[in-house]
């Protein structure tokens, strides 16, 4: 009986061959002719011929819906892509945010080739930070990462997004945010003087302002004297109106208010204008104006991080150790409110909470239901801590 003998492959056929240098099976798919009359080929590789055949079939597919799909481009470019040229019209803020939550996951899994991405990969990948990354920051990077492949599937250089088949693992437990004793509050308040931060400090721990809000605070919105001769006088204050959110809206609806400034705030302000212009003197023409409050030496937006560091220092010179956040500082004003007896519904229109439950069970560290209200209540608990 004569033994079989291989099939010829026929014209137009994929070829599947063994390369024994690599030790796999190689499938290859011929797409015709360049410019320069050199075959172009796509090719596919795997452990057994049945592996081959399976991706050259998913290869058939793409190259039937039009994708230009690549081994050589990976997740990093895809990201890079999309933060470059897939957020018109969004603020460099929210890009950088974007691009803060997606640097760790890029360091799992950027190099791998983008149509090699699976979901498996990009679990793996977030279970790998869920030990050091809070689960809002790994919810922020998946969503991401999502809307960058999604990206790349508008362009046509990615079959499907295996993003949107994860979701994200719990992530580490963050640091819950903490209150200043009014002795501590004092200490850091004397430990403030000398520094750029002085006014900033004293804003946010006698007016209760979020950081989000006071980094956007522009002098449109703070009014140093008031107007006390008026039929119904009206105090110095300043009008949180806006935030580094994107499109510059404040957290809610209620978190747009204007608040009394308690004198302690108002002696700070004045005090930090005057530095202002003399940064300005010196800058020269390196100054920009964008009118904000508290601005860098050539009058730009301050950085988060930046300002976390030096209120750190400041901390440190206080005496009160590591670990304090400028957050801290609306914390400490809630309670020090609170401590004073002013009742938490107005504790709660004060902090531009949505509901008094938010003040309750996020920011209170100590209430007592007495009554009395905001930059008044500042100024004496202050003299009196003094």
């Amino acid at each position: 009986m004569a033994e079989p003998t291989a099939r010829r492959r026929g014209r137009g056929e994929d070829a599947i061959y063994f390369d024994a240098e690599k030790n796999r099976y190689v499938g290859a798919v011929s797409l015709g002719f360049g410019p320069d009359r050199k075959r172009i080929r796509r090719k596919v590789t795997g452990r057994t011929k049945q592996d081959v055949r399976d991706k050259l079939k998913a290869l058939h597919a793409e190259l039937d819906r039009g994708l230009r799909t690549s081994s050589t481009y990976t997740v990093r470019q895809a990201v890079a892509d999309w933060l470059e040229g897939g957020l018109p019209g969004r603020a460099e803020r929210t890009r950088s945010v974007y691009r803060e939550a997606l640097t760790p996951l890029m360091g799992q899994i950027g190099n791998k080739a983008l149509r090699d991405l699976t979901a498996g990969d990009v679990r793996g990948g977030l279970e790998a930070l869920s030990d050091r990354l809070s689960t809002r920051y790994l919810q922020i990077a998946k969503a991401s990462l999502a809307r960058a492949i999604r990206y790349a599937e508008a362009h046509d250089l990615v079959g499907r997004n295996v993003a949107t088949l994860v979701d994200p693992p719990k992530g580490a437990v963050g640091r819950p945010s903490r209150s200043l004793t009014l002795e501590q509050a004092i200490a850091l308040l004397d430990a403030a003087r000398e520094s750029r931060l002085n006014a900033y400090v004293v804003l946010s721990l006698t007016v209760g302002i979020r950081t989000e809000e006071i980094r956007e605070l522009c002098w449109d919105h703070v009014d140093l004297d008031g107007d006390p001769g008026a039929i119904r006088p009206v105090p110095p204050s300043v009008a949180v109106w806006h935030s580094v959110r994107q499109g510059g809206d404040t957290k809610t609806a209620k978190s747009r208010r204007t608040l009394a400034l308690p004198q302690t705030a108002i002696e700070a302000l004045r005090e930090h204008r005057k530095r202002q212009a003399e940064d300005r003197l010196a800058a020269g023409a390196l100054w920009q104006d964008h009118g904000l409050v508290f601005a860098s030496a050539i009058g730009t937006s301050l950085d988060a991080a930046n300002v976390r560091r030096e209120f750190r220092k400041i901390a440190q010179v206080a005496g009160l150790g590591k670990g304090w956040a400028p957050r801290d500082l609306r914390h400490t004003f809630v309670s020090l409110m609170s401590a004073d007896g002013v009742p938490i519904e107005e504790i709660a229109r004060l902090a531009g909470h949505n509901r008094t439950a938010t003040t309750e069970l996020v920011y209170r560290h100590e209430l007592r239901p007495v009554i009395t209200t905001g930059a008044e209540v500042m100024d004496r608990i202050l003299s009196r801590g003094r």
